[in-house]
């Protein structure tokens, strides 16, 4: 029998469709999570508390495969998953779907100028004229990260007529490379980050690539909030050096009532919500793990593995 210590929010999904070589335990909080994890040799550890799952993952020294429903791993102990030899499955994907519809809505409630349409209508205020007369189409994006997300992203947005340059390692057609970009901003109508959390993406986005946009350009953050210089995009966004931001994510989160984010009428903040506009993801993740479950005991390789040298 294989140890398999998971979290009971998963418990409903997949209680009764485990194969008879998994003894499974579940957990309901940290305390239980801790007392479980030593004897864990399959972990499913999420918690919304970064430093708590790390504890937990750390605590778990028989691990050889830790499974999670989150795409970023930033906040696991990566090195010691590596030194441990302990295989690591994300949820790269799961929420790809609904956080490209919010990088749609998001560019869409920009160009219309949607949120002042619905505070006209919690005025009761008839608008004689559109707020917004940007259309999308004809317009050019920059995308930053290729992966699940960001060729969602692209598929999209290649629907609406939009030009989309994307940045990878290897450039080719319509392609960036990591030393290139920068030199475009100029270039841009959105900027669009889809990148994962590591510290070669840590304020990627500062003060001097705020200054290369158009004052028009809007910039929207799917990654995280780490990737961007939160206090020059203040800066950026009350001088009028960018046009607008679309924030799905902040730092710190949740973001204090007193940010001057929340006033500024060019930032457009949504709480992290991108991932959760759904009500499929802990089912999609709970026939993933299954599936993955199946591969384990043909001893095939889980997927999708993170590489915990690049930490994505």
């Amino acid at each position: 029998m294989t140890i398999t210590v998971l979290s009971g929010l998963i418990r409903p999904l997949i209680e009764g469709r485990l194969p008879d070589w998994v003894e499974p335990h579940f957990f309901a909080t940290k305390d239980e999570a801790l007392a479980l994890a030593p004897r864990a040799e399959i972990g499913w550890f999420d918690m919304y508390d970064k430093a708590d799952m790390a504890a937990v993952i750390s605590a778990a020294t028989n691990l050889k495969w830790l499974n999670s429903i989150y795409a970023g791993v930033d906040g696991m102990p990566l090195d010691l998953l590596r030194a441990r030899g302990t295989l690591v499955t994300n949820g790269v994907g799961i929420n790809a779907i609904t956080i490209a519809e919010y990088v749609i809505m998001g560019m869409l409630t920009v160009a219309k100028g949607y949120a002042q349409v619905v505070r006209a209508q919690d005025r009761r205020e008839w608008l004689m004229d559109s707020p917004g007369k940007v259309e999308l189409f004809g317009s050019k994006a920059l995308l930053l990260g290729y992966g699940a997300i960001g060729k969602l992203v692209e598929e999209r947005l290649k629907a609406f007529a939009v030009e989309v340059s994307v940045v990878r390692r290897t450039p080719g057609p319509d392609t960036l490379g990591p030393d290139q970009w920068r030199a475009r901003l100029g270039e841009f109508d959105w900027v669009i980050l889809a990148v994962p959390a590591t510290p070669e993406t840590d304020g990627m986005i500062g003060a001097d690539e705020l200054a290369a946009m158009k004052p028009s350009a809007t910039l929207i953050n799917i990654a995280r909030g780490s990737v961007v210089d939160q206090a020059a995009l203040v800066t950026a966004l009350r001088t009028g050096q960018i046009g607008h931001a679309f924030l799905d994510v902040t730092t710190p989160e949740p973001l204090p009532a007193d940010d001057i984010l929340w006033s500024l009428p060019n930032a457009h903040i949504t709480m992290h919500l991108s991932g959760r506009a759904q009500d499929k993801m802990f089912v999609r993740s709970a026939q993933r793990f299954l599936e993955n479950l199946a591969r384990w005991e043909r001893g095939e390789a889980v997927t999708p593995q993170v590489d915990l040298t690049l930490g994505y």
